[in-house]
Formats: C-alpha cells, sequence, structure tokens
C-alpha cells in the first residue's frame, strides 16, 4: 500500500482505542466503505502532524510527557524489592544440525 513504510508498536489507553474505533464504525456508516482502527490512527496522526504549532495538541503532547516522567521517577525510587524481577526477553538461537 505505501511504497515507504516503517512499523511502529504503540501502546494505548483502552479508552482512546474505543473512541478510535468509534469513529471507524461511524466513519464505515457514513461513507459505506470499511473503515479500520489503523486507517482512523493514521489520519489523525497525519492530521495532528499538520498543525506543529496548535496549542491544544502541544498541551497534550506536554501532558503525555509529563506523566511519562512522572511514571519513570516514582518507579526509579520505589525499593528493588517491590519492583520484582528484572523483565528479560530470551532469544533461542537455532542451532544447524540439532
Amino acid at each position: 500500500m505505501f511504497e515507504n513504510a516503517t512499523r511502529v508498536l504503540i501502546i494505548l489507553p483502552r479508552d482512546l482505542v474505543d473512541r478510535a474505533r468509534g469513529l471507524a464504525g461511524r466513519a464505515t456508516i457514513s461513507m459505506k466503505l470499511p473503515v479500520s482502527l489503523q486507517i482512523v490512527l493514521r489520519a489523525l496522526i497525519d492530521e495532528g502532524l499538520k498543525r506543529p504549532t496548535n496549542p491544544d495538541l502541544l498541551a497534550n503532547v506536554s501532558r503525555q510527557a509529563e506523566t511519562v516522567r512522572r511514571i519513570r521517577r516514582e518507579a526509579r525510587r520505589r525499593p528493588m524489592a517491590l519492583q520484582g524481577p528484572p523483565h528479560r526477553v530470551s532469544r533461542q538461537r537455532s542451532r544447524s544440525g540439532s
């Protein structure tokens, strides 16, 4: 579909995804074409990036950045015993002849 595409993993709050799904449903009904959640999210990102100086957009970015900063700060302050074991991603290598 796109000549130059990149995959992105994004973690979103459930209520935000639900609202985007609602928009996809309304768009599907009004346009009589299937509109997926991915299409809606792409459109929202694209439209938001067309307004980089919009005060509401900047305020939202600022709120999210401050929230992430607060969460990370609190995580560093917690005693190690409360944090639990570190998460490790193990990758098994395939060995030829095994």
